[in-house]
């Protein structure tokens, strides 16, 4: 039977601008972008492409100088119009003008029966050379997964609590026989003693793509966010010690497995759900990874002064109204740019707020609807200020960690408190719930992630 863990911590975000369950698949988009700053911990890539090259869909574009086997591939068939570097010549981005109809690259076919018979040295070059591996991220430090290195666990959330977060369950509805395989591939790679773990939310419907996976133990969750985080599912699962290593990936990627070796491709294609208040008809829409947003965003806004955000609101990134979707984004959000001046007697602190906070001194209104769906927009409500102990970061983190003592370690340069306090447990993601209810206004994401680089260099 499925264990069922309880969190106690948490704070939901609940804004105006959910998807309707409603999928737009005729938009084609004109380009899509290979972004080497999309994945984290990157070395320096080497490109093996050029300006005017003819791809298919699972070319290799580049591939990290650190792990070469790794190859970074093609969402698409068409040409490569663009590489764009920056100073030092830093690689920012590989554009590529998309073909109507997706030539893809050939794998290796097979039927589910011979899946059986696969071994891990059938598996892994297929894996590597296809672009499908990165979407493996190792933890601790949240970088693609070398795959020189062996496991104690994988792990996979299927369901999101951040706001506004698609719904997996629609976004992959039909995807069963992939995601299956994609389980079935996976436990052939790691040790028999490798458990894939299954997150799933335990106040949802049994789901049809998750609730009957054979082959990976499932753990149920009830709470709020961060409940879908995976790296909270770890923590309470099978924490990380320093010198273990443990590996995480979305369904979207186990289901990109199964699809490569069923069908023989390296399907990029995915259903993203573009969110938000400022989103005319927030829906899904059937798109591909590093897609260019422009086509998706024309004639569906409400306004023109808004900010795009390839993710969610919590840990997504900007990018502009003719940006590229970021690799691993399933969703676009679109919410009001946060420039307009508040007057502290109507619109402050002092004033009778019905504003979104977990602080009851933003007014009573607000801590007594905290249900409410709500407009938010990009303001920070202030500067950064010294730190003020409050104990909210506690209040919103279900982890068994000092999330004040762990980001001071980090300042401090403190690498002994780091490791004592759980560095090696948490990314970015973990701290962006504590990032949003600070009174600090600190930028705890970014701090994190300075204390990773510098364990991970030490």
């Amino acid at each position: 039977m499925s264990d069922v863990i309880r969190l106690k911590k948490g704070f939901d975000i609940n804004l105006v601008g959910k998807a309707e369950k409603k999928l737009v698949d005729n938009i084609h988009p004109d380009t899509v972008a290979l972004v080497p700053d999309d994945f984290v911990g990157m070395g320096r890539p080497k490109v093996v492409v050029q300006e005017g090259d003819l791809v298919k869909a699972g070319t290799p574009i580049f591939y990290d100088k650190s792990m070469e086997e790794v190859m970074f591939t093609s969402p698409v068939s068409g040409e490569v119009v663009e590489i764009k570097r920056g100073e030092k010549r830093k690689l920012l981005e590989i554009k590529i003008l998309a073909d109507k109809e997706i030539d893809y690259l050939e794998f290796e076919r097979y039927t589910v029966s011979q899946l059986a018979s696969l071994s891990k040295e059938d598996i892994m070059p297929e894996l590597l050379r296809s672009g499908v591996w990165v979407n493996m991220i190792q933890r601790p430090y949240g970088i693609i997964a070398n795959p020189s290195d062996t496991p104690k666990a994988i792990f996979v959330s299927t369901f999101d609590s951040n706001p506004l977060a698609p719904d997996y369950d629609f976004a992959y509805k039909g995807q069963e026989q992939f995601f299956q395989a994609g389980i079935d591939i996976l436990k052939k790679i790691v040790p028999q003693n490798c458990n894939i773990y299954l997150g799933v939310n335990a106040k949802a419907e049994v789901s049809k793509i998750f609730g009957s996976v054979k082959g990976a133990v499932t753990k149920k969750f009830e709470g709020k966010h961060p409940a879908g985080n995976v790296g909270v599912q770890i923590h309470h699962t099978a924490p990380i010690n320093k010198g273990e290593i443990v590996w995480t990936i979305k369904p979207y990627g186990v289901i990109q497995i199964g699809k490569l070796f069923l069908n023989g491709e390296y399907d990029a294609s995915k259903n993203i759900a573009i969110v938000g208040s400022e989103v005319t008809n927030p829906q899904y829409y059937k798109t591909f990874i590093g897609a260019n947003i422009e086509k998706y965003v024309k004639n569906n806004l409400k306004s023109d002064h808004v900010r795009f955000i390839s993710g969610n609101v919590l840990t997504g990134h900007r990018i502009e109204g003719n940006g590229y979707l970021g690799f691993y984004d399933e969703q676009l959000t679109i919410i009001p740019e946060g420039d307009k001046p508040r007057f502290v007697l109507t619109d402050g602190w002092l004033g009778f707020s019905d504003r979104l906070s977990i602080h009851r001194a933003w007014g009573l209104l607000s801590f007594l609807n905290m249900s409410k769906e709500r407009v938010i927009d990009t303001s920070t409500n202030g500067e950064e200020r010294a730190f003020v102990v409050t104990g909210t970061y506690e209040q919103v983190l279900p982890m068994d960690v000092l999330p004040m003592h762990l980001i001071k370690a980090i300042l401090a340069n403190d690498y002994d408190g780091m490791e004592s306090l759980g560095i090696y447990e948490v990314i970015e993601e973990d701290f962006a719930l504590c990032e949003f209810v600070d009174v600090s206004k600190q930028e705890l994401q970014a701090i994190i992630r300075k204390g990773i680089n510098m364990i991970r260099e030490s």
